[in-house]
């Protein structure tokens, strides 16, 4: 699954996580596939497996 980074950006700014944030936006390509980037949506506290659940909706995918 693809999902735009910036919708990543917004769920860790809702976490409060503001440095992460800025430091994902550096590190994470425009679109984040969620097989492909899961090395690096792991760097970030992101569970590959919650995008397609939960997750996704609170990004509003």
């Amino acid at each position: 699954m693809e999902i735009p980074k910036e919708k990543i950006l917004e769920f860790l700014k809702s976490r409060g996580d503001d440095s992460q944030a800025d430091q994902a936006d550096a590190e994470l390509p425009d679109q984040v596939d969620t097989d492909k980037d899961s090395g690096l949506l792991s760097k970030f506290n992101i569970d590959p497996k919650d995008l397609g659940g939960g997750l996704t909706s609170k990004l509003g995918l």
